[in-house]
């Protein structure tokens, strides 16, 4: 069988590999872009695009339910889960093939569909979905093949039919009574943007708090939210059995005040995440992985085979799109550019697209707490802007950390309307090294929600 050469291997297409094959090809490296299934990786299929968009139904509902909290009445709101799916999926279709003809039209970059494997350093083999073998060789070859949901040590969680956060989208029926397993980012999206849609949802999350990177004050705000939305919320609930009674499912559940049953017609598991390594077969090219199979990586994103880098969610670490296409630009400084950049101290802004949004960049309070600076709390609730009741959407608070000496912001968290786009705000003055006061004394249009931040850090001076 005969074996094409290549400057460059990317495998995976995800929001590092497709930029990093075009880059490639542009500065004069013959490249193949090997992809399993779609074009787009995680966050065009079944990440970022299609969950937002989803979201973003769930808010017209809910907002729908609302008006007459704003004089307008409206007939009653009713969801169709088949227009909802067929809107996703339109959404989803447009940016993917947006992706594939750009991939497609770029000189000195093939576009193959199939399986990617190790066969031995810097050689792998495609299984091509049209059939047939390709053997492969290149001077580099870079890895982002993503993760995808796993699921936890219950018993019997095989055996019931359990949805995750890519099945749960293709639901055309809305669910009677939704049990969601995991009180993570995954989870409180789905779980609030279902009970907005009209299902009855349960939240069984096995930690003391919902969002368990977050701040004590951040999480508990969260699941009152949720609460208030009509969700329950258990916590400190080990789920330790799942089975089937009739054509419903039931959880046994251990809580606070002892083993309790919760039934319902269907079941979303998101308990965690797993790389996509299992096929690449690893070991044959001499790359390490860590015991649940992320490929270990150093700063400049170089795993321990020489020219193979991996990009993205697979080798662990903050798994946001973002943050995978920043991978892809350390590479292309490194590689294209002669550069010498590396992940080191970056900034990790994220959102969570719960109504309202969570925001969050830099460190938190327990955080900076731990690593033993010195530390002054800007805080101040989403009631207090105006922006905010003027539109009817005044939950939740704003955070910041401010470091006591320099008077520089080191992290904030925006739990309140469009609470990422505030967020950003900080983040800027955080790149830009900027002092609190800054914020505070800055001119904002009137009325903005990114006003508040003079309320916010003028409410902490008067702490």
């Amino acid at each position: 069988m005969s074996e094409i050469y290549y400057d460059a291997l990317v495998i995976g297409s995800g929001q590092a590999g497709t930029p990093l094959a075009m880059a490639l090809a542009r500065a004069g490296s013959k490249t193949a872009l090997i992809e399993r299934r779609h074009v787009g990786g995680t966050c065009v299929n079944e990440g970022c695009t299609p969950t937002k968009t989803m979201i973003a139904s769930a808010r017209v509902a809910d907002l729908a339910r609302r008006a007459a909290d704003y004089g307008v009445r409206t007939a009653s709101a009713a969801v169709d889960m088949r227009r909802v799916r067929d809107r996703k999926r339109g959404i989803v279709d447009s940016f993917r093939k947006s992706s594939q003809q750009r991939l497609e039209q770029t000189p000195g970059l093939d576009l193959i569909f199939g399986e990617a494997r190790f066969t031995g350093p810097k050689r792998i083999e495609v299984r091509l979905n049209s059939g047939g073998i390709q053997r492969m060789a290149a001077a580099k070859i870079f890895i982002n093949t993503g993760t995808r949901a796993s699921l936890p040590a219950v018993e019997g969680i095989t055996e019931v039919p359990a949805l995750d956060n890519v099945s749960i989208m293709e639901l055309e029926t809305l669910p009677e009574r939704l049990l969601v397993l995991g009180g993570g980012y995954i989870g409180v999206e789905f779980g609030q943007m279902f009970r907005r849609f009209g299902s009855q949802v349960t939240m069984i999350q096995s930690g003391d708090r919902l969002l368990a990177r977050e701040d004590p004050d951040v999480a508990d705000e969260v699941a009152k939210i949720l609460r208030e939305d009509g969700i329950e919320v258990l916590l400190a609930a080990q789920t330790f059995r799942a089975s089937l009674a009739g054509s419903s499912i039931q959880l046994r559940v251990r809580t606070t005040v002892g083993e309790r049953t919760f039934t319902g017609s269907h079941l979303l598991v998101a308990t965690g995440r797993r790389p996509n390594t299992e096929a690449l077969d690893l070991p044959a090219a001499g790359i390490a992985t860590d015991k649940k199979g992320f490929i270990q990586t150093n700063s400049r994103l170089e795993t321990t085979a020489e020219s193979v880098w991996a990009l993205g969610d697979v080798k662990g670490g903050p798994a946001f799109t973002h943050i995978s296409y920043d991978d892809y630009r350390v590479i292309r400084e490194n590689l294209i550019e002669n550069g010498n950049a590396t992940t080191d101290g970056r900034l990790v802004p994220y959102t969570v697209f719960t109504d309202p949004q969570l925001g969050r960049v830099g460190l938190s309070e327990v955080e900076a707490r731990a690593q033993g600076r010195e530390i002054r709390i800007a805080k101040l609730p989403m009631s207090s802007v105006a922006r905010a009741l003027e539109t009817g959407e005044s939950r939740g608070f704003m955070k910041a950390v401010v470091d006591a000496r320099s008077a520089q912001i080191l992290g904030a968290a925006v739990l309140g309307t469009e609470g990422g786009e505030i967020m950003a705000v900080l983040e800027v003055a955080m790149m830009g090294k900027l002092p609190y006061t800054a914020l505070r004394d800055g001119i904002f249009a009137h009325p903005t929600l990114a006003e508040s931040l003079n309320n916010l850090f003028t409410a902490m001076e008067g702490a």
